[in-house]
């Protein structure tokens, strides 16, 4: 099933739009345009506080795509606006006209020989980006907070910057060429001579109009020392004059152009970056000084010759993480004026180091701090003074009050007047009331950012949001010659301010440039360049109150990363976008039948496609958990019905998971009889005529499964026992499917493997009634999961000896909830951690010269395991792989057979992961390796197959 385009939706758009659309599918395909409301509202929303409804919404997979599209919109002077992840905080990405999504497809990369240089497409996360030059020991200059979730085409159309790559190491430092598409659909790649000829040949305007700027602004000299004072700081207010002070060339100049144009000057296709050495030795030190103004002196002494970062954190960001687990008891101690410096340093020896932490001591001996300096160069404790500085935002977002906004503002001062300024902004955001702000930042830079909460339900809540940056521009720019923008980009809440900063003769030249390359203003108007000066307080995003896991959002778009239904309908933050919108037009009874359209979507789009994996909670900065949301969302639906068949169910469970593996066993039979493709033929054929209500079958389904004979139990060595609780899963399809490499039971395997180590077996009564519940709470049935999972802890409670002996359950989800729900006392492993912390040292290990690959899932990921698997799968194969962009496998328990296409999406780069001579694959979870053999073409099995298979015993 996928979401259908409906002609109604087609017929409501403009004339205009709605020929653009028709030819826009000429070339592009239907399923790619979205006009729907649901769609265009889950595409619409960024990190921003703003919020529009584009008309069209567009997945762009390739250049010549994205030349086409430009092209057209520019022939019939329709707005775009480009999108990669979404995480700009200043409404660079949002738009009432046609969105352009840039994220699938756009992944290549080709680093030079010595890892010198990297090309990226705009679709590659910064993180990983660094992932790819790690074996070179380098990586990209740009740093920002957001490197795990932020794209690369982002990251440059802002120049990003962030805590240790200042203004050295920056996008446009660091840019070596770029391919771009300009307005009018022509490209140019500046590392070829070829294509600079051609470009210079067809736009011979372009390049006359840049040299004319470029000589006319280096003969101004008042504006050229205004473009090099303002450039010594952090700024990424408007255009970079800077590129016609800093280079001649105007493909040169184009190069930089681009940087920090934010998609108004056009795309970029792929950039090229020097890249910077990443040093192996680092240590860092949290300096506590008495007041604000000590903490800045201290800036004044550090340089970028000395120090890699030196974060500023006031005592209300220390406050907003004082309380977090694992912080310093000290935070909580500290007086109301206290301020700190969160300074790292890094070499390529120790001995670099140590002296490098000599010279900082060194320059800041005259000043007195409330607790001596101390530096540590252990990871795992320079690792928790790094979490205080990232937890700020977050903790701030965490805390505000439901239906409020988070606005995080960002500016630059010079740094010898820092101390003055920052205790100015504090004034002005205590005197329109934001007196639980805070501001820290990137104190090296005189970056500093200031974080409010605010709601916009009435007009005098917007007036003293107006008030108070009306007062942070002024004092910025008139009293201490700063930056409105240092490193989130202009957008739309400085757009207006512009001017205002630059003064009227830069500002000119800014105009001038937007219409040499855009002219007809169709690539995202009004951000840079605008002549609406209520811009700023326009199009706020509204945060109605939606459910209690979810108002906690920001809408910061870090889940997206992890979530398998990404490509196919929504992610967690669409999911939250669509249920907010949902709750205000409940809240307000305005536009029923919109309200009726998102409600009747949103089953396929937010509910029937959701995983509810939780791995979007491991990378949401304020820890919501999505797939809690849809369970709830699933007991609603359920309503009394739904709970007296999971009643039934969970009376009868032995029958019906006996039931299952008849159906199994009647499978494998009608396999074995038809073959593949005929019974692939049969089996969809029953999927679709019955509203996917049979599960669709596929050449990799399990075996049914068997419950292991517990009389069959061997005495231990020295007294070595384990609890085993074969999971409803394995006790149901714990069988082989035809393709496996091992075609044992899984349950046979982890007693044989467990023996092997001297373990005796021991194992729940009655096993095929007892279950942990997870199946149940998927479908939003808690009441029948609490009631299996409680029966089942009662009897591990006696089997263990009251928590004495360890549990093993052969399933990883089920080990999750169990872990949640049951008593602490018992000690509960899944496979791999078991192995790993109890078998490791009583088994041999024979490394096999092969190459295999491993899939950690979801709940292991959340168990924190991942290093486990990778330590076991290295001990037992000369080459282990565990694809980087293969997250969550979307299988989901039944989804791999109930929706086929979640699990087909989510592993739609597996395949091409995995080199040639992959002989197998593991995992930990027997439906997750049927979804995952099934998109391979490779058997998958739980890793206690491959250490069985690696070992023997000591």
């Amino acid at each position: 099933m996928v979401m259908k385009v409906v002609e109604s939706d087609i017929a409501k758009l403009p004339d205009n739009y709605r020929s653009f659309y028709h030819d826009v599918i000429k070339f592009i395909p239907r399923e790619r345009v979205f006009v729907d409301p649901i769609r265009t509202l889950a595409y619409g929303a960024d990190a921003s506080f703003y919020s529009m409804l584009p008309k069209i919404v567009i997945k762009i997979k390739n250049a010549e795509e994205m030349s086409n599209i430009l092209k057209k919109a520019n022939q019939v002077k329709i707005p775009v606006t480009f999108r990669a992840a979404g995480t700009s905080l200043s409404g660079q990405s949002i738009t009432d006209s046609v969105l352009l999504v840039a994220t699938e497809g756009w992944h290549n990369y080709s680093i030079s020989p010595g890892g010198e240089s990297i090309a990226l497409e705009p679709g590659i996360i910064g993180s990983e980006a660094n992932s790819y030059l790690k074996s070179y020991s380098r990586k990209i200059g740009p740093d920002p907070a957001t490197i795990n979730n932020a794209m690369i085409g982002g990251i440059a159309a802002n120049n990003a910057s962030g805590m240790c790559c200042g203004t050295a190491d920056n996008s446009y430092k660091t840019v070596e060429s770029m391919k771009l598409i300009f307005a009018d659909g022509s490209v140019l790649d500046t590392a070829s001579a070829a294509s600079r000829e051609e470009f210079k040949k067809n736009n011979p305007s372009i390049i006359e109009e840049i040299e004319k700027i470029r000589d006319e602004i280096n003969a101004d000299a008042e504006l050229t020392k205004l473009i090099k004072r303002k450039y010594k700081i952090k700024n990424t207010t408007g255009y970079g004059l800077n590129s016609f002070v800093d280079y001649s060339d105007p493909f040169d100049i184009i190069n930089h152009l681009m940087i920090g144009s934010e998609g108004t000057l056009g795309f970029i296709t792929e950039i090229t970056y020097k890249t910077v050495i990443e040093h192996e030795h680092k240590a860092s030190a949290l300096m506590i000084f008495p007041d604000m103004n000590t903490t800045c002196l201290a800036v004044m002494e550090l340089d970028r010759d000395l120090v890699a970062a030196a974060e500023l954190m006031d005592r209300a960001s220390l406050r907003s993480v004082e309380d977090e687990p694992g912080m310093p008891d000290y935070l909580k101690t500290l007086s109301p004026d206290a301020a700190s410096l969160l300074v790292e340093v890094r070499a390529g020896d120790k001995a670099a180091l140590n002296q490098l932490i000599e010279d900082v001591k060194a320059r800041l001996a005259d000043l007195p701090t409330v607790l001596p300096i101390t530096f540590t160069d252990v990871k795992a404790e320079y690792e928790v003074l790094w979490h205080i500085r990232k937890g700020i935002f977050p903790a701030v977002g965490g805390m505000r009050r439901p239906g409020t906004s988070v606005i995080i503002e960002d500016v630059a001062f010079p740094k010898e007047r820092m101390a003055e300024a920052v205790l100015e902004l504090r004034n002005i955001m205590n005197k329109y009331n934001y007196d639980d702000g805070i501001i820290y930042g990137h104190a090296l830079d005189g970056n500093v950012h200031f974080v409010v909460t605010q709601t916009f339900k009435n007009q005098e809540e917007i007036e003293r949001y107006q008030s108070l940056i009306k007062d942070v521009c002024d004092m910025v720019v008139n009293e201490y010659g700063g930056s409105l923008k240092a490193e989130h980009g202009t957008g739309r809440n400085m757009a207006p301010f512009v001017e205002m900063e630059w003064g009227k003769t830069a500002y000119s030249y800014m105009r001038k440039l937007k219409k040499v390359f855009d002219a007809e203003h169709t690539l995202n108007p009004d951000v840079i360049i605008t002549d609406n000066q209520l811009l700023y307080i326009q199009n706020l995003k509204p945060m109605a109150q939606a459910h209690e896991i979810i108002d906690k959002c920001i809408e910061c778009g870090f889940c997206e990363i992890n979530c398998p239904s990404k490509n196919l309908t929504a992610t967690p933050r669409q999911r939250i976008v669509v249920q907010r919108e949902i709750a205000r037009l409940r809240q307000t009874g305005e536009d029923q039948e919109r309200l009726r359209r998102l409600e009747e979507d949103y089953a396929y789009f937010g509910d029937e496609t959701c995983a509810t994996d939780g791995l979007c909670s491991t990378t949401c900065p304020v820890g919501i958990n999505t797939g809690e949301h849809t369970k709830h969302y699933r007991a609603q639906l359920m309503g009394d019905n739904g709970k007296s068949i999971g009643r039934f169910i969970t009376k009868n469970f032995a029958g019906v998971t006996t039931m299952a593996r008849m159906g199994l066993s009647s499978a494998k039979i009608a396999h074995s009889v038809l073959g593949t493709s005929l019974m692939g033929g049969i089996a969809g054929g029953l999927h679709s005529i019955s509203g996917h209500k049979v599960p669709l079958w596929n050449p990799w389904m399990a075996g049914p499964g068997q419950t292991p004979d517990p009389s069959r139990s061997k005495k231990g060595v020295d007294g070595r026992k384990v609890v085993y609780f074969p999971s409803c899963v394995s006790r149901t399809m714990g069988g082989s499917a035809p393709g496996d490499r091992d075609k044992r039971q899984l349950s046979q395997v982890m007693i044989q493997l467990m023996e092997k180590a001297g373990y005796e077996v021991i194992f729940p009564r009655e096993m095929d009634k007892l279950c942990c519940g997870m199946p149940f709470e998927s479908k939003g049935l808690f009441e029948s999961a609490d009631k299996m999972s409680s029966e089942l802890e009662k009897e591990l409670i006696v089997v263990s000896n009251n928590g004495e002996y360890p549990i093993v359950c052969d399933t990883s989800p089920c080990i999750y909830r169990m872990r949640k729900v049951m008593d602490k006392k018992l000690k509960m492993y899944e496979p791999v951690e078991f192995i790993h912390d109890y078998l490791f040292d009583l088994l041999e290990f024979k490394q096999q010269p092969e190459t295999i690959a491993v899939h950690v899932t979801c709940s292991s990921t959340k168990l924190g395991l991942k290093e486990k698997f990778k330590k076991l799968a290295e001990a037992c194969a000369t080459k282990v792989v565990m694809p980087e962009r293969v997250r969550c496998c979307g299988f989901a328990g039944d989804k791999g057979f109930e929706v086929p296409e979640l699990n087909e999406s989510a592993l739609a780069e597996l395949k091409d992961s995995l080199p040639a001579d992959c002989t197998s694959g593991y995992s930990n979870s027997r439906t997750c390796e049927m979804g995952l053999a099934h998109r391979s073409g490779l058997s998958y099995q739980s890793m206690v197959f491959l250490v069985d298979r690696c070992t023997v015993a000591k």
